[in-house]
């Protein structure tokens, strides 16, 4: 007999990731599963699962070690954008050197900060440093020193898709892949057991799946 998911279930994942992407989706999910209340943790800050009592979590990351069950909800591509204005103001950023005529927005981790990896088509890599003036934080308002113009910046596709397609944001330096840590970065799936798996976590983790298919 099929137990019909209900409670709370509390779904932990970084501001920026549970504003653009788990929020949008939640609608959906209360019209299938109504008995199940979603407590949504979005948060910069590492989250532990159990003394935070955290049914759910997603995070961004190169692949995670640990105790815990993970698995991929989907893979994570960077690109390097610039708003139009932004652009227009400046000399071309065609190729991973061009960074050093440009000022970029950095991101708020002090590892991360002093340059970006590209990886061409045969898979060499060059490392290329980065210089700013401009460090936000969270994390998040990086989106929007970028729209406002403010450098190049380094961002996820999931970010970024709408922004491209709208002209807001251009895609610079095409023909790369790039990351400021790893290419195998992702959105996982982080739970603390498969052999008891609550079925409102259950229909969290396939519902979540089906919407990023």
């Amino acid at each position: 007999m099929q137990v019909e998911p209900r409670g709370t279930l509390r779904l932990s994942a970084s501001v920026t990731f549970g504003q653009r992407i788990t929020v949008p989706r939640l609608s959906g999910f209360r019209a299938r599963y109504p008995a199940v209340t979603v407590e949504g943790l979005f948060s910069d800050s590492i989250i532990d699962l159990v003394a935070d009592r955290v049914d759910l979590a997603i995070r961004l990351a190169p692949m995670i070690d640990g105790n815990y069950v993970v698995s991929k909800l989907m893979d994570t591509r960077y690109r390097v954008v610039a708003a139009p204005d932004c652009l227009r103001r400046s000399s071309r950023l065609e190729q991973p050197e061009d960074l050093a005529h440009h000022r970029a927005i950095l991101f708020p981790y002090r590892d991360y900060r002093s340059r970006w990896i590209f990886r061409d088509a045969a898979g060499a890599l060059t490392e290329q440093a980065v210089e700013g003036d401009l460090v936000p934080s969270p994390a998040g308002a990086i989106h929007y020193a970028a729209l406002a113009g403010l450098g190049r910046v380094l961002l996820p596709d999931w970010l970024i898709s709408d922004e491209i397609e709208q002209g807001l944001l251009h895609a610079c330096i095409g023909g790369w892949d790039v990351t400021a840590t790893r290419f195998d970065t992702a959105a996982w799936l982080i739970y603390r057991s498969r052999s008891f798996l609550p079925a409102k976590v259950r229909a969290m983790i396939e519902f979540l799946r089906r919407s990023m298919a």
